[in-house]
């Protein structure tokens, strides 16, 4: 299974969130990027992008690669200064210039506010959001009546099955997980 890209659970559904903007980098108004993309690269290819209200519209230009991201130019940020003004801004895009996800790919979006059940039918809570440490995606899940989540690795044997339509995810968590 994979999923793509962040979760975002105050974003309205049309728009997913694909980098966000860490700062200056170096001193002639390029930006550090963070590409929440499956390839890291194809921000440019879905631009322009959007902040999170939309108030502000980009083109990309990838310069580099550099440690732990991307070095881009946006159009509009000519200065240090006005790039480091934009550190910490999430860039967005319509889904519709997204491509189609693949049977057992989901966007992290899609997976946020699902009610999680075990195989047997059980409420387990509500999926709160997604993360990604390396190795696979992790399900932030959300118990019911409390403020505690639980973390459940999104592999195939741990999440047999995503139905998106329904708003239901079944798993068969690792014993004691739940408990």
């Amino acid at each position: 299974m994979q999923s793509k890209g962040p979760a975002m659970s105050d974003t309205p559904s049309d728009l997913i969130c694909v980098g966000a903007i860490g700062g200056a980098y170096g001193v002639r108004g390029e930006v550090r990027l963070k590409s929440f993309t499956a390839e890291t690269h194809a921000l440019e290819d879905y631009a322009p992008l959007l902040t999170e209200d939309g108030a502000f519209e980009f083109t990309v230009t990838i310069t580099r690669g550099i440690k732990n991201g991307l070095a881009a130019r946006l159009s509009g940020i000519a200065t240090k200064e006005q790039a480091d003004a934009l550190k910490g801004v999430k860039l967005f895009v319509p889904r519709d210039r997204l491509p189609e996800t693949e049977d057992d790919e989901y966007y992290y979006t899609d997976l946020v506010g699902l009610e999680v059940r075990d195989t047997g039918g059980a409420v387990l809570g509500k999926v709160k959001t997604v993360v990604n440490h390396g190795s696979t995606d992790i399900l932030e899940v959300l118990v019911p009546g409390s403020s505690d989540t639980v973390l459940l690795p999104f592999t195939l044997a741990a999440v047999p099955t995503v139905d998106i339509a329904s708003g239901r995810i079944i798993a068969d968590p690792p014993e004691g997980l739940f408990d």
